[in-house]
């Protein structure tokens, strides 16, 4: 069925992210793996090419659109093209948020410039070796100094960690436990204190790099506080439904397209003298699989309408979260399973998104957690 959602402006955003794919990241993705991130330069040319950015004011160089249906666009393309390295959709969608609605004048103009050329990478750091999805135990903390906030604490599997330039991170600036008292503090690249872990060895999304961070007793200037003290946790939630819908999109995407390969190859793969398409149980599976990835795209895009309508809630956003990268990796294991052999291999494309997406339903509050936050919607 055809998709209602985008016009024909997305649909010219579409080629010129495809182009920008097929210019500046495919030709070097195998290399970025290799290497463990990906260059500096194709962070710069994603903000030559206008992918940065996309809701910040024109003022700094952005997009000026607050349409989220072009960061759906950029994220369906990039999980299209297995291109798991080059992480702007947490750049423009989980950190931007922060850096638009909470910074104020002067913090605008030192860093959303950088934030859109590609000059500035960004990251956020929220999980900790004790606390992940529950960010209510988180430990790290920092200390009123009077002009400056004295951070320390450990955070790990930051996404961007090794390449960020600056990152948000969430801090306890009060001794109370739970929500109460967490505040957000942009940490600068050559802040004394802040150093970069090892670049942590997945087991997927090599490109991408991953890091612990630490930080030991990091003098934050009191102008590096992103909105008011102590209100941090009420940002984090209201951020959590653009995340998490973000996820849903790239999943619903990546499952749709691994379908595509499965299904252009079991026609041309042959078995007992006949392609593996003239099967049965080939034929069940691709008709099962099709209707779970039509069924799934009709309600991720009524969530992204509801969301660019200002009425998507924490429930539908969970919703969209679990049910669609459940799907992806559902998918992603039956398609390698028509596969075969091939399907192990780790040329094959199949290989690579059953190894890049199994993260899907762990990053951004795990399948377990999003039940639950659907669970008290519905029954208290």
């Amino acid at each position: 069925m055809q998709r209602e959602i985008y016009t024909a402006e997305h649909e010219a955003f579409r080629d010129t992210v495809r182009t920008f794919l097929e210019k500046e990241v495919l030709p070097h993705h195998e290399r970025w793996e290799q290497e463990g991130a990906v260059s500096r330069e194709v962070w710069r040319a994603a903000g030559r090419q206008g992918l940065l950015g996309l809701a910040v004011d024109p003022e700094y160089g952005g997009g000026g659109t607050d349409d989220f249906r072009h960061s759906a666009v950029l994220i369906e393309e990039f999980a299209r093209a297995g291109a798991s390295g080059l992480a702007l959709s947490l750049h423009n969608d989980i950190v931007g948020p922060y850096l638009t609605r909470l910074a104020d004048d002067a913090q605008k103009r030192r860093w959303l410039p950088g934030f859109t050329t590609g000059e500035t990478i960004t990251a956020i750091a929220m999980t900790e070796p004790g606390a992940g999805s529950d960010l209510q135990g988180i430990r790290t903390t920092a200390t009123d100094q009077g002009d400056h906030y004295l951070l320390n604490g450990t955070k790990t599997f930051i996404s961007n960690g090794i390449l960020a330039d600056l990152v948000v991170v969430v801090a306890r600036t009060t001794p109370e436990g739970g929500s109460s008292g967490q505040s957000l503090l942009v940490v600068e690249r050559g802040m004394a204190g802040f150093e970069r872990g090892r670049n942590l060895d997945k087991i997927g999304q090599k490109a991408q790099d991953t890091a612990e961070l630490f930080f030991a007793d990091v003098r934050v200037p009191k102008e590096n506080l992103l909105g008011a003290e102590n209100q941090a946790f009420s940002a984090l939630m209201a951020n959590l439904a653009q995340e998490r819908l973000a996820i849903a999109v790239g999943a619903a995407a990546a499952a749709e397209h691994v379908l595509e390969l499965t299904t252009a190859y079991v026609k041309e793969r042959e078995a007992f003298g006949r392609p593996l398409a003239r099967l049965q149980h080939v034929r069940f599976e691709i008709a099962e699989m099709a209707t779970e990835c039509a069924v799934t795209r009709s309600f991720v895009d009524r969530c992204i309408t509801e969301h660019g309508a200002g009425r998507l809630d924490a429930a539908h956003a969970s919703m969209a979260k679990w049910w669609a990268t459940e799907l992806q990796k559902r998918t992603v294991d039956r398609c390698l399973q028509l596969h075969g052999g091939y399907g192990y291999m780790t040329e094959y494309r199949i290989a690579r998104a059953f190894l890049d997406g199994r993260i899907q339903t762990i990053y951004g509050g795990t399948t377990e957690i999003m039940k639950e936050i659907i669970g008290r919607s519905l029954l208290g």
